[in-house]
């Protein structure tokens, strides 16, 4: 009985180790587990995340291909309008093609190489009305009066003047060498007489040259030297009086505005080139003599001839920014002898010929004002002394002002005069002449402009103090001009 006792109780306490030893060995498998299910719970989620992340990429994909189709869709449009449109300009072009092709092809305007040419100018007329006869002519180029007509009826006058229609070439581009380039102007109106004196003469103007000049110019420096043909320095050229009537015989001309055009050199410096504020440059010029006589005015065998004595100015002009003034002085040496020194000279054979100018513009506003004053000697040749030839004294000015009182309309009034010293004036007065002591000219224009068009109606008045032919009496000479104009800028 022990001995199944004993086993018995073996086998209950192998039971209960075993029972005791089974948590043991569960919890390696339990925890083993656990780790599994976390690592799978993990995965999961980095899964969910991805599938997360490509669902966002597709809708951003979706959208780029919508955005896609409805910019070729767009751009499909856009290239059917196009071609359309380029469809119906090739008709209009094809069309403008066989128009262009049917008118008569013109000849091709060429000059040098490099060379650019502008071709500009401007057809004036004028309708006039005088109640006298003009020195140096009637119309356009009418300045003050004969003396001593008085009050006849007969001297009176009415035309068409066509003359003052102008046309100049500019030329630019041209190559001295690196430095160095230039161009220069040909110019020319119809104030160079009429064609024969038959009855049919009057209506056939004959062109004149005016200006015919190159620019040799240094860009850098702001030098340029002018040659040929131009306006003295003594000629107010951007101060002269606004005028439809007298435009190639100014305002004032001779009575308060002076100079002359002559061949000859000019050189052009600016002084401050280059920098801000007032610009100032320097003028220096070298003119061919030029007097009334003795010898042929048209074969260079005057007094201003004789010998290699030229008409030397020199000019300074200052311009800011709505003025500009100048100064001018003039010089030449007169051989009264004439060339060949033969024709006799009974008051005195040399003379000196001077003359100080100053004037200037100022445009403040709506207004124009335009003036200049001069004293001299001896400046016939250049219109002064009231283009009387000898040892003159010689005094004058004119004063321009104008008030633009709309874009279209712009009224201006004019005063000039011109006072020769009266004794110098007798002393070489030529025999059996008048003498010309002193002119006064009024002027007043109301001008419309538009575009290209200029119109205006203009009143002129000269008051002339002169002497009788004998010259021991004295008479006075009025007249006035009425115009009406018409003008053309191209």
């Amino acid at each position: 009985m022990k001995p199944s006792l004993q086993g018995g109780r073996k086998a209950v306490a192998f039971s209960i180790a075993c029972a005791l030893m089974l948590p043991m060995v569960a919890l390696p498998d339990l925890a083993h587990a656990q780790s599994k299910s976390k690592k799978s719970a993990s995965h999961e989620a980095e899964l969910e995340a991805r599938v997360n992340q490509l669902e966002q990429q597709l809708a951003e994909l979706k959208a780029m291909i919508q955005e896609q189709k409805a910019a070729t869709s767009q751009a499909s449009a856009t290239a059917q309008a196009a071609q359309t449109q380029a469809q119906q300009t090739d008709e209009k072009v094809t069309k403008v093609e066989k128009t262009v092709a049917s008118v008569p092809a013109k000849p091709t305007f060429t000059t040098a190489p490099g060379v650019s040419v502008a071709f500009h100018g401007f057809i004036n007329a004028s309708a006039f009305s005088q109640s006298k006869g003009y020195t140096f002519g009637n119309g356009a180029n009418a300045e003050y009066p004969i003396p001593g007509q008085g009050g006849r009826v007969n001297d009176s006058l009415t035309g068409v003047d066509v003359r003052n229609t102008r046309f100049w070439l500019d030329f630019t581009g041209a190559k001295l060498n690196d430095r160095w380039s230039g161009g220069g102007r040909i110019e020319m109106d119809f104030f160079g007489g009429f064609n024969g004196t038959g009855a049919y003469s009057q209506q056939q103007p004959t062109p004149r040259l005016r200006q015919a000049y190159m620019d040799i110019t240094n860009a850098e420096t702001g030098t340029t030297f002018r040659i040929g043909q131009m306006w003295d320095l003594m000629f107010p050229m951007e101060y002269i009086p606004q005028s439809l009537s007298h435009i190639a015989f100014p305002l004032g001309y001779g009575t308060g505005v002076i100079g002359w055009r002559y061949p000859g050199i000019i050189w052009m410096q600016d002084l401050n080139h280059g920098s801000e504020g007032v610009k100032w440059r320097f003028d220096l010029a070298a003119f061919e003599g030029s007097w009334s006589g003795p010898g042929l005015t048209t074969n260079y065998l005057t007094a201003g001839n004789a010998g290699f004595k030229p008409q030397v100015e020199a000019r300074l002009t200052a311009k800011g920014g709505n003025w500009q003034a100048f100064v001018v002085g003039h010089w030449s040496k007169l051989n009264l002898h004439g060339v060949d020194g033969q024709t006799a000279t009974p008051i005195k054979s040399d003379i000196k010929s001077t003359a100080v100018e100053i004037g200037g513009m100022w445009t403040p506003g709506d207004f124009i004002f335009k003036s200049a004053v001069y004293t001299g000697n001896a400046i016939g040749q250049i219109f002064g002394g009231l283009s009387q030839f000898g040892d003159i004294k010689d005094k004058g000015g004119y004063l321009q002002a104008g008030y633009k009182f709309t874009p279209n309309w712009t009224l201006y009034g004019f005063i000039s005069a011109s006072k020769p010293d009266k004794d110098d004036v007798l002393r070489w007065r030529a025999p059996n002449t008048a003498g010309l002591l002193k002119n006064r000219q009024q002027a007043l224009s109301l001008q419309y402009t538009a575009g290209a068009y200029d119109f205006s109606v203009e009143w002129i008045h000269s008051n002339l103090d002169s002497t009788t032919t004998n010259g021991l009496g004295r008479q006075k000479t009025s007249a006035n001009e009425f115009t009406l104009n018409g003008n053309y800028r191209f």
